[in-house]
């Protein structure tokens, strides 16, 4: 008596798809997450040299309005 109802429990187990769904979107955006680091490890280093060369030209350049006129 207690088999069959262990049979049943298990056979309704194996049927149930209701956390498949799940698990293909925490696969999906665990791959989007991963490739996103992949990207900025990559494009990082010259994005950190652009802002380098960015912030030695704005500190180079004089503040404020010169008049040409006298």
């Amino acid at each position: 008596m207690m088999t069959l109802k262990l049979r049943k429990l298990f056979k309704n187990f194996k049927s149930d798809e209701s956390g498949a769904v799940t698990v293909d979107w925490v696969v999906l955006t665990a791959a989007i997450v991963g490739l996103g680091m992949v990207v900025m490890k990559t494009v990082g280093g010259g994005i950190e040299g652009l802002g380098t060369k960015i912030v030695t030209k704005l500190d180079s350049t004089a503040a404020g309005y010169t008049s040409t006129t006298p």
